[in-house]
Parts: C-alpha cells; structure tokens; sequence
C-alpha cells in the first residue's frame, strides 16, 4: 500500500506537470512584483520623516511581509504613491491565495 502511494507520487502525469506550472508562474510573478513594489516603495517613503524605510533591506522586508501576511512591525507607507503601491500588494497577495487555492482545487477535483 505504502509502496503503491509513493510510486503514484513520483509519476508526473500531464495534470500534474500543469499544476506545478502555473504555481511556478504565481511563484515567479509574485518575486517579480514583489522587487517592483520594493523599488517603488523605496523611492516614495525612503526620504519622508515618519517612515520606517530608510533602505532596500526595509523596503524588501515591508513588501515581503504585506505579501505573506498584510501586517508588519513597519509603519505602513507615508506618501500617496506609497500607499497605492502597498494596496496593489494586498490585492495581489489576495488574488494569488485564491487562484493558487483554486488550482489546488481543480487538481484534486479532477485526479483519478
């Protein structure tokens, strides 16, 4: 039984291949977005008095954790542009939870 489980987890089929595709895409889009919003988050707070960016560890560190968990120990963003930039990553973060959760979903749904 145990031997039957472990042989099935290592045979990829098409479904499979899909799934970790597009969780590769979500994966490597969300990396890419994330160092965009570090940059932008970086030049619009970086020189505001009652931030706390002062440098691309920071801006990273913000970005980073608004993606993983809409909360940090940071200061959320002083300036307009800043604050637009932090709200597309909680629509993002958003977005990529339930499309990844669906896919998710659709793979389960769909195996044998």
């Amino acid at each position: 039984m145990i031997r039957d489980e472990l042989h099935q987890m290592t045979r990829w089929e098409d479904r499979h291949r899909r799934l970790f595709a597009r969780l590769f895409l979500v994966f490597a889009a969300t990396a890419i977005i994330d160092l965009v919003a570090t940059v932008l988050i970086l030049l619009f707070d970086r020189h505001h008095h009652p931030t706390d960016i002062h440098s691309f560890g920071d801006a990273l560190f913000f970005t980073t954790v608004q993606l993983l968990t809409v909360s940090s120990q940071i200061r959320n963003p002083f300036t307009p542009g800043a604050r637009i930039v932090d709200i597309g990553l909680e629509l993002w973060a958003v977005i990529v939870v339930a499309g990844s959760a669906g896919a998710i979903a659709n793979f389960f749904q769909s195996a044998d």
